[in-house]
């Protein structure tokens, strides 16, 4: 697991975000998250703020709500930021790992920094992305743990179906 050291508060790329910046950037991605769940929908919530700390971008994972399997939080939060001539410098904030997709978007974008508020539930992509040059600060937040605690224990198969994976003791299609 990748985890931000301690040091100076800095929100653009030139130096590692210390975790109290970090954490001062989640409270937008749990209303998102929050809002999700209300909605019933699946609460994960992400935002995406320039260099600056400026909010760009915000959105929350709208896959039930929507019906689209593409609506992640982040490719929420990635549109809602509108067209960027570059997104270096750029923070993407997420209350659990990004998975495979959403991964691949912020590498494909090349934004720089993504601050993760929990990634025991599910990990995803960030070890690939520290791999290639994304900074990854994971917070470890005790409401984003919650949220997630919750929801996957209401709704495993909801869960299952959202992150692509059968659940416990269940055969894919075809096996």
């Amino acid at each position: 697991m990748v985890v931000a050291q301690a040091g100076a508060a800095d929100v653009s790329h030139n130096a590692p975000m210390d975790l109290e910046a970090a954490r001062a950037l989640l409270p937008v991605a749990l209303e998102e998250a929050r809002a999700g769940r209300a909605e019933g929908g699946i609460p994960i919530g992400a935002a995406l703020f320039d260099a600056a700390g400026t909010l760009l971008g915000r959105g929350r994972n709208r896959r039930v709500q929507d019906d689209d399997p593409s609506t992640h939080a982040e490719t929420a939060a990635f549109r809602a930021a509108g067209r960027q001539t570059t997104y270096l410098g750029t923070t993407m904030v997420t209350t659990l790992a990004p998975c495979w997709y959403c991964s691949g978007l912020i590498r494909q974008f090349g934004i720089s920094r993504v601050v993760i508020g929990e990634a025991r539930t599910f990990d995803g992509g960030q070890d690939w992305l520290a791999g290639h040059g994304v900074e990854v600060v994971v917070l470890d937040d005790a409401e984003c743990r919650s949220l997630m605690r919750e929801f996957i224990a209401s709704e495993p198969g909801l869960w299952f179906e959202d992150i692509g994976e059968p659940p416990p003791n269940a055969s894919r299609s075809g096996d």
